[in-house]
């Protein structure tokens, strides 16, 4: 809410593109982005995971009277000259460069939220999503503002099909307890680093996992260790809380020394399967660039559903 006690979704802008124009919504107020826009949401709940989870968690998180974040935290609604939805947006990320994430929309309906989005004023460097719209969007931003974009990251969704079942390594699976708290911080901070060394990519990836963060995701049972035979912590999996119907799988990480003993592929299915069985259909992100995940996921029967990207724009 304003300093008002107006909801910040009141804000709308409306920019013309091509024959017709897209009025571009911006709302701070995740419960009325999610009453504005859950039904779209729900028609493919798995393409739209992200937006989903992200938004029900912020909403949960203002709910119950947390302090905004430091960095932009806002959802966008595109609509047609209709009124209907054409495209949703959020910009939520916690790590530099605070990308946009972007659903499937028209390319005018990108360009329009490129539009708006530079209206604001805040620098945009980055977008992440489906394509071709992240791309569009990515390339708008760059022409408004004298830059260029380029792609990163190619990245992929898969659903869970028919689960397979791989063998599985001595040890077992248990759901993480509090007293593994900093070992999961430290897993949830080394997974982007380590993927993108594994998919080819140099550089640092920030870390922005909090002591908070892995505190909530312990308290509501989405963190899973697997223990060797001798009790000893070598993986970890995680999942996030469903919305409408679907959760995702992630992170994924495996101590370096304990690479290549099948505990990634035992702890996502056993995950997976408990999902299932609760009548939860569950989705994975993979980063197309790591031939090792992949390879994993299509084994135990996860699907491509759509390749998305994430842009960085100079």
């Amino acid at each position: 809410m304003s300093a008002s006690g107006k909801s910040a979704y009141r804000s709308a802008m409306t920019v013309a593109a091509g024959p017709g124009s897209y009025a571009v919504e911006f709302a701070e107020d995740a419960s009325e982005f999610l009453a504005a826009v859950g039904d779209h949401l729900a028609l493919d709940p798995v393409l739209s995971t992200v937006v989903s989870t992200v938004a029900h968690r912020t909403a949960a998180s203002q709910a119950a009277g947390a302090e905004p974040p430091q960095h932009p935290r806002w959802f966008a609604v595109v609509r047609d000259i209709d009124g209907a939805v054409a495209g949703v947006a959020m910009r939520t990320a916690p790590a530099p460069p605070h990308p946009l994430f972007l659903l499937p929309m028209p390319d005018d309906a990108a360009r329009a939220l490129a539009r708006a989005s530079h209206e604001r004023g805040e620098p945009v460097h980055g977008a992440n999503g489906a394509l071709p719209a992240s791309r569009v969007f990515a390339d708008e931003v760059a022409r408004l503002s004298g830059g260029t974009a380029r792609i990163d990251e190619h990245t992929r969704l898969f659903e869970l099909g028919d689960l397979v079942e791989p063998r599985s390594p001595r040890g077992r699976l248990r759901v993480a307890r509090h007293a593994d708290a900093d070992l999961v911080l430290e897993w949830f901070n080394a997974f982007g680093a380590d993927a993108a060394e594994q998919a080819g990519r140099g550089g640092e990836r920030p870390a922005f996992h909090t002591p908070e963060d892995v505190a909530e995701r312990i308290d509501s049972g989405r963190v899973w260790i697997w223990e060797d035979e001798d009790g000893i912590p070598v993986h970890l999996t995680g999942h996030s809380l469903p919305a409408y119907g679907v959760s995702r799988i992630g992170p994924v990480y495996t101590a370096r020394e304990h690479r290549g003993k099948g505990y990634a592929s035992a702890a996502v299915a056993q995950v997976s399967r408990m999902l299932c069985n609760q009548g939860i259909r569950t989705c994975l992100f993979t980063d197309q660039a790591n031939p090792t995940s992949n390879r994993i996921y299509l084994a135990l029967g996860y699907r491509p559903v759509v390749d998305m990207a994430n842009l960085l724009i100079s």
